[in-house]
């Protein structure tokens, strides 16, 4: 009987500079992966996902975030707009990538994997709307997926980000 195969560990990004994704930045940590957007009713979530990044990093976890701009063009601007937003409006030092597509023929290729998890209702499939979140565990495995309305400080979330952490 042959061995399952390991988790992909996250394949490589451009960060929102447009240069590489620093690998170091997410090899061997836990990490939620969110696609955001900065003209969103939900774009306050900026604030618990920077808190909840700060919270953990040094225990071997990172946000990253995946501006989109696929639902109702609300992310309308430029990786540089992108950047002076977030960091300007909510302190944001997690990494982030470069616009990309979640959905669709175009989506960026991690996404092919996450989108294959299911929610904790056994839901799998295309992303619903912005600040959806998905959580890597170090080895890069899904193992878990959260719908946009759950916060980055639901109960469930931070207990799935503690459960995962790097031992």
């Amino acid at each position: 009987m042959s061995e399952p195969a390991s988790p992909a560990p996250v394949p490589p990004l451009t960060a929102l500079d447009g240069g590489p994704l620093d690998p170091a930045l997410l090899d061997g940590r836990a990490v939620l992966v969110v696609n955001v957007a900065s003209r969103c009713g939900m774009t306050p979530q900026y604030e618990a996902l920077e808190a909840l990044h700060r919270r953990y990093s040094a225990r071997g976890f990172s946000v990253l975030g995946v501006p989109c701009n696929q639902f109702a063009g609300q992310e309308p601007g430029t990786e540089q707009e992108i950047a002076e937003y977030c960091s300007a409006t909510w302190g944001t030092t997690f990494p982030m990538t470069a616009k990309a597509e979640v959905n669709g023929p175009g989506r960026l290729p991690l996404y092919e994997r996450l989108t294959a998890a299911a929610d904790a209702d056994g839901r799998a499939g295309d992303v619903e709307w912005n600040f959806e979140k998905f959580l890597l565990a170090p080895g890069g495995e899904v193992v878990a997926r959260f719908r946009p309305r759950t916060t980055p400080d639901d109960p469930a979330l931070v207990a799935a980000v503690e459960a995962h952490l790097p031992r």
